[in-house]
């Protein structure tokens, strides 16, 4: 059985270095090979050539010309790679905000998705105190932060926060203080994923 987790949620809050902290280990624990697929290392370079070339700014990921004509196929493209990696055997974590498939509930929707039913799903919400993502973007220095980091009144107020149903068998996983407990329990959920 392939293992197809997500990990979403806003910019610093940790949903990379979460995802490599536990892709040796999950594989370990599956004996699975695993893959990383992060959106942006996939296309943060063609999306900020894509904006350049039409004369936006090629970091700022929240401008309706991104929104509307380029979110999609990013995350279109990510959904295809891991289709692919799937069917060669290869599981996948993969990487990226997401939250607008958090809000409608898309991330363990199967025909939505594409992948077959052995195909293990789980999908982790990965979160952080406000000040703490703000000081990690600070510290990492981005060029693709630029717009969140001089508007952030108005970014903080567009941050998502599931709940209610959107929480149904949405792994919740809270980065600004973890104990190891914590990541072991979580690494121990998302192999015993179906």
């Amino acid at each position: 059985m392939t293992r197809l987790v997500f990990f979403c949620g806003h910019a610093g809050t940790g949903k990379t270095s979460l995802a490599k902290r536990l892709i040796g280990p999950l594989a370990r624990a599956t004996g699975k090979p695993f893959c990383l697929l992060d959106k942006d290392t996939l296309y943060g370079r063609s999306s900020a050539a894509t904006l350049a070339a039409l004369g936006q700014d090629p970091h700022d990921r929240d401008s309706p010309l991104f929104l509307h004509h380029l979110r999609d196929p990013e995350y279109q493209g990510l959904l295809d790679t891991a289709r692919e990696n799937l069917a060669l055997g290869v599981s996948v974590l993969a990487v990226g905000p997401l939250s607008r498939e958090v809000r409608e509930r898309r991330l363990l929707d199967r025909d939505w998705l594409g992948v077959s039913q052995d195909v293990a799903l789980a999908a982790v919400w990965v979160r952080a105190a406000e000040e703490t993502a703000h000081q990690r973007i600070v510290a990492r220095a981005h060029p693709g932060d630029a717009w969140k980091l001089s508007h952030w009144d108005e970014y903080r107020q567009r941050r998502f926060e599931p709940e209610g149903a959107q929480l149904d068998d949405l792994i919740v996983f809270d980065t600004t203080a973890p104990a190891q407990g914590d990541y072991d329990a979580l690494l121990h959920r998302l192999a015993q994923a179906t």
